[in-house]
């Protein structure tokens, strides 16, 4: 190394000087720093035993998994209450749509009863025949007739039967012989139902005995 005169180097320096250190306390900090936090992580180990680490993440997961099938479950809900409104609504339109068809077809039926009606009524406006103007009443009951047959309604048989006092009203009693005692033998209106519901019993007169002719039938 180049030396000046007086023996000096470039740094001023002469052989003689006795060398010089410099240390860097920053650095010894940091040092200490970090070996301090070493120091804790060793001296702190964890405590919890590994089976118990075990179970805290199955009981994690078991969470996670009951958090999905939740979510799963309030989805299918969602459809199926979605899909049951549109059963709901499909069918209360299809039970609207039958209603009509049913009013329609039964007024349909009755329109040959207008047909008789207006046709007896034009044959009496016209000093028609008796015999005409019965025919005509007579045409306009069996349309009718038929029209509330059409509608599933049923007459009840009355005469010659046993009274019923589910079907039949007893109105009057008459005397009879012992074999028709409690049997129907005349009838003053006729009975109806539609399957098993009775629409209205029929008026009839029921059979006693000669000793019973002038008692309240029960």
């Amino acid at each position: 190394m180049a030396r000046d005169f007086f023996g000096r180097d470039q740094r001023g320096r002469r052989d003689d000087d006795p060398e010089i250190r410099v240390t860097d306390r920053r650095r010894i900090q940091l040092d200490d720093d970090e070996n301090a936090d070493r120091s804790r992580a060793i001296e702190s180990p964890n405590l919890k035993p590994s089976y118990v680490e075990e179970l805290e993440m199955r009981a994690r997961a078991a969470e996670q998994k009951t958090l999905e099938v939740q979510s799963r479950f309030d989805q299918l809900r969602k459809t199926l209450q979605s899909e049951t409104d549109e059963t709901r609504q499909r069918l209360n339109r299809a039970a609207d749509e039958r209603a009509q068809r049913e009013k329609a077809d039964f007024i349909a039926a009755l329109l040959p009863v207008l047909d008789n009606l207006q046709r007896a009524t034009e044959a009496a406006e016209t000093s028609g025949s008796t015999e005409d103007i019965a025919e005509g009443i007579r045409r306009t009951a069996s349309s009718f007739e038929n029209a509330l047959a059409a509608a599933g309604l049923e007459p009840i048989d009355a005469v010659g039967q046993t009274f019923d006092p589910e079907l039949h009203e007893a109105v009057e009693t008459v005397q009879v012989g012992p074999n028709d005692e409690g049997k129907v033998v005349a009838q003053h209106t006729r009975g109806y139902r539609i399957g098993d519901r009775l629409l209205r019993p029929a008026r009839v007169k029921v059979g006693r005995s000669s000793e019973k002719v002038n008692q309240a039938f029960e």
